[in-house]
């Protein structure tokens, strides 16, 4: 069994940052593959950001401003936000999926295990 819990999300202002975690449980977590997800109100679950293999993959609406990074020897991936706009303001989720092989897993039923969500909110 894999757990996944997130931390870092806050209220933060337009064009400010945050960097969220992720700590993986799992003695090979670090060979997994993970992802960012996030969920607004109102609105389906979308992709954020992908790691894989060393291989970064990230939604158009976030490219250039997010940026995903993990720690293997914490077992945890980052996701660093800048430029916050309100429009990013979500439930963001991580996922991780154990069996990888360094593609770009950007469908949420491509996961097999998720975290518990952190809340961020961008006030404009």
């Amino acid at each position: 069994q894999v757990q996944l819990v997130e931390s870092g999300g806050r209220l933060v202002q337009a064009g400010g940052s945050l960097r969220l975690s992720c700590a993986a449980s799992g003695r090979t977590a670090s060979t997994y593959a993970m992802g960012w997800f996030r969920q607004a109100p109102g609105k389906e679950r979308e992709f954020v950001a992908a790691w894989s293999y060393g291989n970064t993959y990230y939604a158009d609406s976030v490219k250039g401003r997010f940026t995903i990074s993990r720690d293997n020897a914490k077992n945890t991936v980052y996701l660093q936000m800048n430029s916050l706009k309100p429009e990013d303001t979500a439930v963001y989720y991580c996922a991780a999926r154990v069996r990888a092989g360094g593609y770009a897993y950007t469908r949420g039923n491509e996961y097999d295990y998720w975290g518990q969500g952190t809340q961020v909110t961008v006030s404009s």
